[in-house]
């Protein structure tokens, strides 16, 4: 089915053959597709949810991912509730949208901040299709988006936005088993979730409370064969020792800076994969894929009107229109998601090198060193390089004479730094500040290096910045 005419995830799926239609797998647990389409996992059908503006807000994925074919093409709106969103951010974005229905996997009531709406309750199950009505309304999708300390902005898509960069379903040889780290309540999961679910394809599902060993152990056990992630997922993977379990023929990275470290390590750990990185956003929807394995992506890509994506650089900030942003912000006050000529800003800085485009980090996130301007990620792409660095986060330190200092926090390979004498260390702090001097500019080399066992991320997979 072509992207303009997707009504519906369940008239898409009714499109495909039942036979051939793979399952949703979490742990302990996996439902079939095809049960999917000919029932409903809400309690009394999905009649209950016509025309209303609903909150998803399960705390399960398996309970989410079934309740999303239900309520597509049935209910008004769908605002996507990730599990980690605060109560009093919840009824912020409740209030924001005017929800006036709750579907939920809880069943010890109503949730907290949420009383006075009806709640509707839906399981990691499907039953008997009592109660159903068919898809008749062009649904709206409501995604939160993140890095914020504040209530995070909400944001209207529609089937046709989400599924612009996800090609017709087409006949392949071997099955396809999908399978993301990501969580399918947010932009990045919600991709990868939309493209099994059209093409009728399994989906391995991730769990927060897993262990990451054991995920991959999952992923490994349903045969994964496109499995996705952010480089921060991906590093972790790597670092496990349990990479060789899983053995894809395709690996998707989205979310952050694809530095050319992570790339050459999936490369290193999957020699027969075909290896992507991909820009996307919330607000901007999927902009590009690069297939070529080096960091960055070509400056043809930029003022190219050519095909559903445009895209320029102001002001050093990388800036897209396509059919794939979403609408509007909804119940923002005053605040447009595109300019006049239909682009969306997102934030994210880039740089011309030779013909190719890098990218530095998010406009939001410089360090002010005196007056002089640093990029935190540009610093830890030349940190990461070095043979004994896994990973690294650099940040402000405050300074009273320069206002701020850049320091580094660093994961290292192997034996944690915890077992390594002070002289190992204080030899490869001395190696990555003199190779931090060969590349960088002076104000940009970090004048505090301290070695940790582990950076915390964030929900969505992504490191966790001061400034986010």
């Amino acid at each position: 089915m072509p992207p303009s005419n997707r009504t519906s995830l369940r008239q898409a799926l009714s499109d495909l053959a039942p036979q051939a239609l793979g399952a949703f797998v979490d742990v302990g647990a996996s439902v079939n597709l095809a049960d999917a389409l000919g029932g409903t996992n809400l309690a009394g059908g999905n009649a209950g949810a016509a025309g209303r503006r609903v909150l998803l807000a399960a705390d399960g994925q398996l309970a989410s991912a079934l309740a999303l074919i239900a309520l597509d093409g049935v209910a008004k709106d769908i605002v996507l509730c990730p599990p980690d969103l605060s109560v009093e951010h919840r009824a912020v974005i409740a209030a924001r949208v005017g929800v006036d229905l709750v579907v939920t996997d809880h069943a010890e009531g109503p949730l907290r901040g949420l009383h006075e709406i009806e709640h509707l309750r839906c399981f990691p199950a499907i039953t008997a299709d009592a109660g159903n009505v068919a898809p008749a309304v062009a649904t709206n999708w409501v995604l939160l988006t993140s890095g914020t300390s504040g209530p995070p902005k909400a944001v209207r898509h529609t089937l046709s936005t989400l599924t612009g960069a996800i090609a017709a379903p087409a006949a392949t040889a071997e099955p396809v088993v999908w399978s993301t780290f990501y969580d399918i309540r947010r932009y990045g999961g919600l991709q990868i979730y939309l493209r099994a679910v059209l093409g009728g394809h399994s989906l391995v599902l991730s769990n927060a409370p897993e262990a990451l060993v054991d995920f991959l152990a999952r992923a490994a056990a349903a045969s994964a064969t496109h499995v996705t992630g952010t480089p921060s997922h991906w590093r972790s993977a790597l670092m496990t020792g349990s990479i060789g379990v899983i053995a894809p023929r395709y690996v998707r990275l989205s979310g952050e800076i694809a530095g050319q470290v992570v790339l050459d390590g999936l490369r290193a750990a999957f020699p027969a994969a075909r290896i992507v990185h991909a820009f996307a956003s919330t607000e901007a929807g999927v902009a590009f894929e690069v297939t070529d394995e080096r960091e960055g992506f070509p400056a043809s890509y930029i003022g190219n009107d050519v095909g559903p994506v445009f895209m320029r650089v102001a002001e050093g900030s990388l800036q897209i229109r396509s059919n794939r942003t979403a609408h509007e912000y909804v119940g923002e006050s005053g605040e447009a998601l595109r300019d006049a000529e239909g682009y969306v800003d997102t934030g994210d800085m880039v740089e011309l090198r030779a013909e190719r485009c890098f990218f530095t980090g998010r406009r939001g996130g410089i360090i002010n060193v005196g007056g002089a301007k640093v990029h935190p990620e540009e610093v830890e792409a030349v940190i990461n390089r070095h043979a004994e660095v896994q990973i690294s986060l650099v940040k402000a330190r405050s300074n009273p004479i320069m206002g701020a200092i850049v320091a580094a926090e660093i994961v290292l390979k192997g034996a944690p730094a915890a077992s390594r004498s002070s002289e190992q260390l204080d030899a490869i702090r001395t190696e990555i500040t003199t190779l931090c001097q060969a590349e960088l500019a002076s104000h940009k080399v970090p004048l505090s290096i301290r070695f940790v066992a582990g950076l915390p991320t964030t929900p969505s997979g992504k490191l966790a910045r001061p400034n986010a």
